[in-house]
């Protein structure tokens, strides 16, 4: 079985960002109306920040959102290369400055990221999953969340059936070692989205869907939640 694939093309970014930013925020505020509260997880890299910059201005109850990562580099959060110091200086300003943030980066753990998954993997099931939407993104690799090709836990990492809720993952291509959602927590959402820009990635996509081995295609392989692709050039 393949995941059903909803495809949502747009003739430039800011349009992207602007329909993106729009539907994540529709599922934040439905889910905040029906549970009280709402959770989103986000990846990192540069295509996301014009939609965050969308996303924060977004009229819903932000103090009841929680905003997590769908994977981090190993590194302080005061650096460039940090996933949560891109997530605090892109969205969490604006409407979105009261919603509550959940790291994955443990300063106790800073030297050893194998160390801090048990606390980390925790921190995040008491979230209480499903999350209400996880956005993730693709390198021109194939990777997605840290679901490196030759990645040192990339196995266990993408496996449907793992029990894990966090995986260390080095790789050649990943630089610093990386903390990751495994597949199945990445999964466990009610709604998944994939936001690529570029036909470099768009050719990548294709190229999974139609059989090659790149980490994305254990997202379009799966059956458990559909994928909404979202791509500009």
């Amino acid at each position: 079985m393949n995941a059903k694939i909803n495809r949502h093309e747009f003739a430039d970014k800011l349009t992207l960002a602007d329909t993106l930013a729009r539907d994540v925020a529709a599922k934040l505020d439905a889910a905040i109306k029906a549970r009280g509260k709402a959770t989103l997880a986000v990846s990192g890299g540069g295509t996301p920040k014009m939609m965050f910059a969308v996303l924060a201005e977004q009229e819903i109850d932000w103090s009841k959102v929680t905003v997590t990562l769908v994977d981090e580099r190993w590194v302080d959060t005061d650096s460039d290369r940090s996933n949560a110091k891109l997530v605090a200086d892109h969205l969490l300003h604006h409407e979105a400055h009261t919603a509550q943030f959940l790291p994955l980066f443990d300063a106790a753990h800073k030297d050893d990221v194998d160390a801090a998954l048990s606390g980390v993997g925790a921190r995040i099931d008491a979230l209480g999953l499903p999350f209400d939407a996880v956005i993730l993104g693709m390198g021109p690799d194939g990777h997605t969340a840290s679901f490196f090709p030759g990645g040192d836990h990339l196995a266990e990492a993408i496996d449907p059936h793992g029990t894990k809720t966090v995986l260390s993952m080095r790789a050649g291509g990943a630089g610093e070692p990386r903390i990751t959602l495994t597949l199945p927590k990445v999964l466990d959402t009610r709604t998944l989205y994939l936001h690529i820009e570029g036909a470099d990635k768009k050719d990548v996509l294709a190229k999974a869907e139609a059989g090659e081995d790149f980490p994305i295609r254990s997202v379009l392989t799966q059956d458990r939640v559909p994928l909404d692709v979202y791509w500009a050039p």
